[in-house]
């Protein structure tokens, strides 16, 4: 005669969606002495991970990064196109400003890229970096909030900007222009330490005129993204000509002091050859984190967001909050070492 199966000797069912996320390890045991089930092994699936990815991403937690001695004026510039600058700028300033750091981002691109992945107005007449250079405006009445945060501010850039090459070379003094705005900017407001901008970006256009001039003498230092692809060392040499020649005749304090590789293809031998490169040719500029190839880079545009708030789970998105980290890591290192050097 068969013994009727009672609760005591039935098998338990541990249902995945009866586990939560976050929970402490603990294990289920069934009746029979059967196999313990963790519910944190339970959750650890990739929308799990990805998710986890986005709460650390967005600084649901709240964590500070540490604040520079002096603000930070940073010109992201390579002549070549498409090796990231504008993505590069707006997604390293956004994750800057997520983690506790005023940033202002400054759009000198007439195509106004980083004024769309940031969602700021630069329709042809609006108030922008063009009423700066060439109209006597302020970088501080021009400036816009963007919706990622209030810590990040942008001086966008409208198509008025296309024809200010040509209108810049009559003036006198035209490759200060950007300079003496940033400085009067930087004149009126705080230090770091009590409430003022901490890091201020300036993309460029992709070239070498009058504009770019400009963003190099307004800089203290220089980030250049290079693309894991051959032809982007091409014009390497040209950039670092020009930059010495700047550093020689109109801005001394001028170094390039941080290298981001960009659009990492890991299934490529190329990209690891180029990225060997750079890091042996740059030494300890180059960051660490690598950006890789990454559809939602490209997708958040489009939205008027950059990636870090389009899809902050995402490979891209990761990669630019850990280039960022590093950024905002070493210049706390660097103000350490130029302590231990003064004394």
């Amino acid at each position: 005669m068969t013994e009727p199966h009672g609760p005591a000797t039935e098998a338990v069912d541990v249902s995945r969606e009866t586990t939560g996320y976050g929970s402490a390890d603990v294990s289920r045991e069934t009746p029979t002495g059967g196999a313990h089930v963790s519910r944190e092994t339970e959750f650890d699936t990739p929308i799990a991970r990805e998710a986890a990815q986005a709460v650390h991403v967005l600084n649901v937690r709240q964590e500070n990064w540490p604040k520079p001695q002096q603000t930070r004026v940073l010109t992201v510039a390579n002549q070549k196109g498409g090796v990231g600058k504008t993505t590069t700028t707006v997604n390293l300033a956004a994750a800057l400003a997520l983690h506790g750091l005023r940033v202002l981002v400054i759009d000198l691109d007439p195509q106004g890229n980083a004024s769309t992945a940031l969602g700021i107005d630069h329709t042809v007449g609006s108030p922008s970096i063009y009423d700066v250079i060439l109209g006597g405006r302020t970088l501080a009445d021009v400036a816009s909030t963007s919706d990622t945060t209030d810590n990040l501010l942008c001086v966008p850039a409208t198509l008025d900007l296309a024809g200010a090459d040509i209108e810049l070379t009559s003036q006198v003094a035209r490759e200060y222009r950007l300079q003496r705005a940033v400085a009067a900017f930087l004149d009126q407001e705080p230090s770091p330490a009590d409430g003022g901008v901490d890091y201020i970006l300036i993309d460029c256009p992709p070239s070498l005129g009058l504009l770019t001039l400009n963003a190099l003498v307004a800089a203290r230092e220089m980030l250049i993204p290079i693309q894991c692809e051959y032809y982007a060392l091409e014009g390497l040499a040209q950039l670092l000509n020009t930059v010495e020649l700047v550093k020689s005749h109109l801005n001394p304090k001028l170094a390039v002091t941080t290298v981001l590789l960009t659009m990492y293809d890991s299934r490529t031998r190329l990209a690891d050859q180029v990225a060997d490169e750079v890091r042996a040719h740059f030494g300890k500029l180059v960051l660490e984190p690598v950006i890789p190839r990454n559809v939602r880079v490209s997708e958040a545009p489009g939205f008027g967001q950059t990636v870090i708030t389009y899809d902050p789970g995402s490979r891209g998105a990761i990669g630019y909050l850990q280039a960022a980290r590093e950024i905002a890591e070493r210049a706390v290192a660097s103000g350490a070492d130029a302590e231990e050097t003064q004394q």
